[in-house]
Order: structure tokens, then C-alpha cells, then sequence
């Protein structure tokens, strides 16, 4: 599981790793069942305090996202990917919305707009 995090984005980074965790779920990258990386090997992967993953972690488990399984660690759980597919469409969407609502309030031309959409 590749996750990259950028601390200067205003975003948490608890977030940012939740949510590269549920883009590689829905992805298909990371599958139903499979074993995600501990806590201590995610932070030390990531670089970040253990405390930041555990509660990314936590997030995706109250989401039911990821679930515990005894003697193993954290696994996806049966219904994430299409969840993480859902939650994947809607954030786009949503960031594509914000895009187009700056765009308009910057009164910026159709053909403007259009020329930034093709790059």
C-alpha cells in the first residue's frame, strides 16, 4: 500500500492518510480481508507519530471500513470497496464543485475554463 502525505496541506494528517486508505480500497489495490500495515510500521513508513495513524485507523474502524480480526491486526472489511467507491465519487464530485464555483466567482471565461479542463 503506497500512501503519500504532504504536511503542508491544511488537511490533518490523520485525514489525509484515512483518505489514501480508502482511495487505494477503492481502487482495488487493497482487497476485502486483506491485513493492512501496523500502526508503528505505517509511522514509520510515513514518517509521522504513531499516534497519527492510530487515529486514522480508528477513524476507518467507526466508519467500518476497516474492521479488527483477533490475532491478526486491522483487515478491510467485506463492504469497503464499494463504500470507499461511493466516499471516492463524492469527493471528487465535491472538489470539482468547489473548482467550478471559484472558477465562476473569479469570472473566469468559459473558454479559460475550458482550456484548464483539457489540460
Amino acid at each position: 500500500m503506497f500512501i503519500e502525505i504532504d504536511p503542508s496541506q491544511p488537511q490533518p494528517l490523520f485525514e489525509q492518510v484515512s483518505l489514501q486508505i480508502k482511495f487505494s480500497i477503492a481502487a482495488g489495490t487493497v482487497r476485502v480481508n486483506e491485513m493492512i500495515p501496523s500502526v508503528r510500521d505505517l509511522a514509520q513508513q510515513l514518517a509521522i507519530n504513531p499516534n497519527t495513524v492510530a487515529r486514522a485507523y480508528r477513524l476507518l474502524q467507526d466508519e467500518e471500513i476497516l474492521i479488527p480480526r483477533r490475532g491478526i491486526g486491522l483487515v478491510v472489511a467485506e463492504n469497503a470497496q464499494t463504500a470507499c467507491q461511493k466516499l471516492r465519487k463524492e469527493f471528487f464530485k465535491q472538489r470539482f464543485q468547489d473548482f467550478l464555483e471559484d472558477a465562476q466567482r473569479s469570472r473566469l471565461s468559459k473558454e479559460e475554463l475550458d482550456e484548464i479542463i483539457k489540460r
